[in-house]
């Protein structure tokens, strides 16, 4: 996991955490999680994107869940952060045992085991909520 999606998974665990769903100014998530605000600003961004967070302007503006946290899997989360979570194998030269193939076939079912279990886990259960 990278460090945008673990600041991701920071930032709505703390925003989840929280009594009201009301918009929350990302320096006060940057500041209250340790997270550096302009590397949070380009996290945040892709979850808006994908429909994880809204974002609001104005004065009383910032980022709020966009749904319920039992809603929003750590799946949804990582995958908009990162990109899908899929098997990366690079092999240069010629691979005349095999190998290669059963490699890929391994990292493949790593990756699907990775995704099943992201996808059971929510935002909800992160909380404590």
């Amino acid at each position: 996991m990278t460090r945008a999606a673990s600041y991701a998974i920071h930032a709505l665990v703390h925003m989840a955490t929280r009594k009201e769903n009301r918009p929350l100014p990302s320096h006060l998530t940057a500041q209250e999680e340790g997270i550096p605000e302009r590397f949070l600003l380009k996290v945040l961004k892709p979850l808006v994107s994908r429909g994880v967070l809204r974002s609001v302007k104005g004065p009383n503006g910032g980022y709020q869940l966009a749904k319920a946290p039992k809603d929003i899997t750590l799946l949804e989360i990582v995958e908009a952060v990162d990109g899908p979570i899929q098997a990366t194998i690079s092999f240069e030269g010629k691979d005349t045992s095999g190998l290669e193939t059963q490699l890929e076939e391994i990292c493949t079912n790593a990756a699907d085991a990775v995704r099943r279990q992201f996808q059971k886990v929510r935002l909800s259960d992160l909380a404590g909520k």
